[in-house]
């Protein structure tokens, strides 16, 4: 299976570091350049942007099917690593300000700060969907002592205020690290260590847990009972054609990447289902920018 580009930073932003990217709920890329911001070491991976002055203003770059939009993010405090789109305009940054401080921001359709809030720490995914619920996925070993983490999985609604939090049914494990997140109009689904099974919680709190026969995945997609799985079981370049039963996540199928993308890669799992100009098959989007270190 041949990969495609989803969205591309135009060239004109080549002088900015990006400090986060993702493809919204709407289908849009998104990233977040910095006018003053510098290249960090970074013993995990790629080096890390990071702005020289704390608060600074940040340009958003909004690429919706070709066409590119501005939006200037004012009065930033903290050094942001993830973001994404609500409904109405708004955007929800995450990031780090300290160990005491809180680590997401909601700006306005105007760019203006709404609010400040705490979310818990060790977020591995922050995710909204189209409904007005912001669900937020977790690992490491906070899931043990945040009270916020602790749930692994958490719906909040988007104004920032806590809604739900994942308890698992009896006889399933709980969250250690949630690999893979991926959500739609009132789900998500979620692919979690130790045991890896397929999450699926509802908005209005039902939930069901699938064995899986993917392990360790770094993506999925889920439309009906139809599941694409990226990487797992060890084999990073493969996408995995998957069956959901009524109690099981299936393997039908198997496709290989013809090009393997980089380690330093982030994968954005987004299922991009009823665009008239989309297939209606489950997609795995990721972004891609020009910034090279």
């Amino acid at each position: 299976m041949a990969l495609r580009s989803h969205a591309l930073l135009p060239r004109r932003y080549d002088d900015r570091k990006v400090l986060a990217t993702t493809v919204d709920a709407w289908g849009r890329a998104l990233w977040l350049p910095c006018p003053d911001a510098e290249l960090v070491p970074n013993p995990y991976g790629r080096p890390s942007p990071v702005p020289r002055r704390h608060p600074y203003d940040a340009l958003l770059v909004i690429s919706d099917a070709g066409a590119v939009q501005e939006r200037v993010l004012r009065n930033v405090t903290f050094r942001v690593y993830g973001l994404d789109a609500l409904p109405n305009g708004r955007i929800i940054l995450k990031g780090y300000g300290g160990p005491d401080a809180p680590n997401a921001q909601i700006y306005g359709r105007e760019g203006r700060l709404r609010r400040r809030l705490s979310m818990g720490r060790a977020m591995n995914f922050l995710m909204a969907d189209r409904l007005n619920h912001l669900w937020s996925a977790y690992g490491d070993e906070r899931v043990f002592v945040d009270p916020i983490s602790s749930a692994g999985l958490v719906r909040w609604d988007s104004g920032g205020n806590r809604r739900w939090g994942y308890t698992p049914p009896e006889g399933v494990q709980h969250i250690v690290d949630v690999h893979a997140l991926n959500v739609d109009a009132g789900v998500a689904h979620a692919a979690y260590y130790p045991t890896f099974p397929l999450l699926q919680a509802h908005a209005d709190g039902r939930i069901h847990v699938r064995k899986s026969q993917v392990a360790a995945p770094s993506g999925l997609a889920v439309h009906g009972d139809d599941v694409v799985v990226l990487g797992g079981n060890g084999l990073r370049d493969r996408l995995f054609h998957c069956r959901m039963t009524n109690h099981e996540v299936l393997v039908t199928d198997e496709s290989e990447l013809v090009a393997s993308y980089p380690s330093i890669a982030r994968r954005i799992a987004r299922s991009l289902i009823g665009e008239p100009r989309r297939s209606s098959r489950p997609l795995s989007s990721a972004t891609r920018w020009r910034d090279e270190p």
